[in-house]
């Protein structure tokens, strides 16, 4: 019998990540859950999935994200899916510059970007090992458009965007490298900032062809999506309800 693939999955004790995480399981993959700080609830998560682990990390600190890599392998001895889907950002309007000074710029860009990086280049080896190892980097549809929760935080997935195309251009054909650009998604990410989700679940309701926000589910979708092809990489997939298009 074939040994199932292992998968882990950043920033995954809530939201977007645990979506991705039972999704991912369901398929017969086992996961390893990560978050930062959020132990109880990724504990809880891996206990509730068939096959998982759940480690304890900060992907923007190069030895924790090692760590997280490192105890992947010695839980399951092998790594095939990276999904980078660890996330920050903080709610600053688009013209007020001034707020969005260096402090706001550094700790998004730890997250957003270094973070993936440093796991991206921890998890290659075993990537590589795996013989047809995939990474999905979680984006944004902010990285494309003029919107976005900060402006730091749009040029932080634009970034990400290149990053994933980069790799793939280095990485095949071992590894493949996509991304998954998310619009407005129904998740705690919103908490603390009622009024900005209750105006923009309005706009995009009324503003989008499938006339309602996203899910978790929405983009676990699609990240399983590009796990599994295996004739892609270095493609943005974008889910957003259609609202690119009108």
């Amino acid at each position: 019998m074939t040994e199932s693939r292992v998968a882990l999955i950043t920033g995954s004790s809530s939201g977007i990540g645990a979506s991705i995480a039972r999704r991912l399981a369901a398929e017969g993959i086992r996961v390893v859950v990560n978050s930062a700080h959020s132990e109880r609830a990724g504990k809880a998560l891996a206990a509730e999935l068939p096959d998982a682990v759940y480690v304890q990390g900060d992907v923007s600190d190069a030895e924790d994200a090692r760590r997280i890599v490192r105890t992947a392998v010695e839980a399951f001895g092998r790594l095939d899916i990276l999904v980078n889907n660890a996330g920050t950002t903080r709610f600053i309007p688009l013209d007020d510059l001034e707020g969005a000074d260096a402090d706001a710029w550094r700790a998004i860009f730890d997250v957003n970007v270094i973070g993936a990086w440093q796991m991206t280049t921890a998890a290659v080896p075993h990537l590589r090992e795996s013989g047809a190892g995939s990474i999905v980097n979680i984006s944004s549809v902010s990285a494309t458009r003029a919107l976005g929760s900060s402006i730091p935080y749009a040029v932080s997935k634009a970034a990400l965007n290149h990053m994933t195309r980069l790799l793939a251009s280095q990485l095949g054909p071992d590894v493949r490298v996509n991304a998954v650009a998310p619009g407005l998604i129904d998740t705690p990410w919103y908490d603390g900032a009622e009024a900005v989700w209750e105006s923009s679940r309005e706009w995009i309701t009324d503003n989008t062809p499938l006339r309602r926000v996203g899910t978790g589910d929405d983009v676990a979708g699609a990240a399983l999506y590009l796990v599994n092809a295996a004739y892609t990489t270095g493609d943005v997939l974008t889910v957003d309800g259609g609202r690119h298009v009108v």
